[in-house]
């Protein structure tokens, strides 16, 4: 006997719709993402630079994020907080464009990192509201289904939007090429407003830690929480360490592609490119292993074959081997997106999705504070190539853990 009336799963089924309408808009806009790195590499950023603009975000949800997850926790519904701050993000790219436009080159990088900074506010209530509320719309169930689904748009999105953009923006002087590029991109994010803005979700009783007012007793609560759920520490703990290392590597492969392989604009967007194409096979794929194999599979094939990325692309200064090799590895990352959420939602206690959620993105901004920086300063020493090594060895550090099973 099926568990939910007629109306209930009518409105599973929009929501189910809208989430994948929503992920077409953030996906035409996220085509934009790899290329801002590399816009500020070529405006003559520093590795500083470039990595600052990887660890901000990390340092405003350090932050914030606690504070962000109890505010969401206590609102009955974050649907219309998941829709607001998207858009917001989304719009920054819009800003970048438009003084790209109207102010000196000079001064277009610390006004790039400015907006950019500003911009991590809403990311980080983005961050804990988009595990919420993907969370209930899929059921513990459907998660692989609606993301695995959601990200194949993302990938079909992202593959087309490359290949046109990666076709003319060389066909344009630069600075012009990127600043179009970002207005035109950054309209995605109103397609994503709305239809996100029509996800329904019943409304939901703050539970008791919302409604604490001693600072004190909030973290006795929070010790309390964590005490209880052991699974959550372990596995946030353990994706701490593998997080850090793929976030390390993020603003090095864009120096490494720039410097010392020498690619042109439309080569970098290839190598994007090339990633995302295949990873349109893994969220066929990786949905159907998981059923077969479990998640535990899941988990150790992709983050053992996500560790031969780096060390694979710092092997070689051709830019159509570095192509093959993103693609391998987007086969592991799409994986990798499906186990990592749904892996860590199945240690979230369902009455403190906000909380947890935003306990576990606390761990990863700390990563993301850290480990760019790291990257991008150890780089002076050791070479791009040596700080891509040094990323793949952290990533097999991070497989090694997950190998590794809890003592119960």
């Amino acid at each position: 006997m099926n568990p939910f009336t007629e109306d209930e799963i009518q409105i599973q089924k929009r929501n189910f719709r809208n989430v994948q309408i929503d992920g077409v808009g953030v996906s035409i806009s996220s085509i934009a993402s790899p290329f801002l790195p590399v816009f500020l590499t070529r405006l003559g950023a520093t590795n500083f630079q470039v990595g600052l603009l990887t660890s901000m975000p990390g340092v405003t949800g350090l932050i914030l994020a606690i504070v962000v997850g109890g505010f969401l926790q206590s609102r009955r519904n974050i649907v219309p907080w998941y829709s607001l701050s998207r858009l917001m993000v989304i719009l920054c790219y819009a800003l970048t464009g438009i003084l790209t436009l109207f102010i000196a080159e000079k001064y277009v990088i610390i006004s790039t990192l400015w907006i950019w900074a500003f911009a991590t506010i809403p990311q980080t209530a983005l961050a804990v509201a988009f595990s919420v509320v993907m969370n209930a719309v899929a059921g513990p169930e459907g998660r692989y289904a609606l993301l695995s689904r959601r990200w194949a748009i993302f990938g079909v999105t992202g593959v087309v939007g490359t290949f046109i953009v990666t076709r003319l923006i060389d066909l344009i002087s630069f600075p012009l090429n990127y600043a179009i590029m970002f207005l035109v991109l950054s309209l995605g994010g109103f397609l994503s407003f709305y239809f996100s803005n029509q996800i329904q979700l019943p409304d939901q009783a703050p539970p008791p830690l919302s409604d604490s007012r001693s600072p004190l007793d909030r973290i006795r609560n929070y010790l309390a929480l964590l005490r209880a759920n052991p699974a959550f520490v372990s596995f946030s703990t353990k994706r701490f360490v593998y997080y850090s290392a793929l976030v390390l590597s993020l603003p090095i492969m864009p120096l490494y592609l720039v410097r010392e392989v020498h690619a042109t604009d439309s080569q970098i967007g290839t190598v994007t490119m090339a990633m995302n194409l295949v990873m349109l096979a893994g969220y066929y794929l990786w949905p159907r292993v998981s059923r077969r194999h479990g998640g535990r599979f899941v988990l150790l094939a992709t983050t053992f074959g996500m560790a031969l990325y780096p060390a694979l692309s710092a092997a070689t200064s051709r830019v159509d081997l570095i192509i093959l090799y993103a693609g391998i590895a987007g086969l592991f990352q799409a994986g990798l997106d499906l186990v990592f959420f749904d892996e860590l939602m199945k240690t979230v206690p369902p009455e403190y999705s906000a909380t947890f959620v935003a306990l576990a993105q606390s761990m990863q901004y700390l990563s993301m504070i850290i480990a760019p920086l790291l990257g991008t300063w150890l780089a002076n020493y050791i070479g791009l190539g040596g700080a891509l090594w040094l990323s793949a060895g952290l990533r097999l550090l991070g497989f090694l853990l997950f190998l590794r099973r809890d003592v119960k």
